[in-house]
């Protein structure tokens, strides 16, 4: 067996989505300076680093992140990878031979080599919302990507993110998948439990079974 970490490190290095609250991590106390335990504060918005979208983040009478089931984030996934620069489209999922039966998807793209950088990127691949709807009809419950929106950047309406939350989809944004190959691992994502939660940070990892 082997685990792939695809979340991302969270520190003032990590790029934020712009006008979201940035990454604070403030030493409280220091067992270096005396106290008995080393603490700290944190704060950033609810949608930093690796995070689950739920319906509530666009759909106002939407499920809330604390009840969204851990058996959608859990469970066999394919890690697809997408070459287009630009967006996913229909197209390329077409092509891709996605198998019958699939409820998790996570896109590969160019966009997991952004995170060596600390800068936003506003050219950053998302998915294109024909894509989106291609999706649905597939059956999907999850759908991922390598960065930190499935819309592109300044999206007015925001059209990926309303198909996939209405139709229940949960969106995973933010996940690293360097090193990760293509293929059909075991999905793990825990976000924070959040009490009417439009967000949720989460550790997630892909498990690959060698045996």
């Amino acid at each position: 067996m082997k685990i792939y970490d695809i979340s991302v490190t969270l520190s003032d290095r990590t790029p934020i989505y712009p006008g979201d609250p940035r990454i604070e991590i403030v030493p409280e106390s220091r067992i270096s300076a005396g106290d008995s335990a080393n603490l700290s504060t944190l704060r950033f918005g609810s949608h930093t680093g690796t995070h689950v979208d739920p319906p509530f983040h666009f759909v106002s009478n939407g499920a809330t992140i604390d009840r969204v089931s851990l058996y959608t984030l859990f469970g066999e996934c394919l890690v697809c990878r997408i070459d287009d620069p630009d967006s996913i489209r229909v197209a390329e999922l077409e092509r891709a031979d996605i198998p019958d039966g699939t409820k998790r998807i996570i896109f590969k793209t160019r966009n997991s080599d952004l995170w060596e950088s600390p800068a936003f990127a506003e050219t950053f691949v998302f998915l294109n919302p024909e894509a989106a709807e291609w999706l649905i009809r597939r059956g999907l419950q999850v759908v991922g990507i390598d960065y930190l929106s499935v819309d592109p950047f300044k999206s007015a309406t925001h059209p990926t993110h309303t198909a996939l939350l209405n139709a229940g989809v949960a969106i995973i944004e933010g996940l690293d998948l360097r090193g990760v190959p293509q293929g059909t691992y075991t999905l793990a994502c825990l976000p924070l439990k959040i009490a009417g939660g439009d967000g949720g940070p989460s550790r997630a990892i892909l498990i690959e079974d060698r045996e």
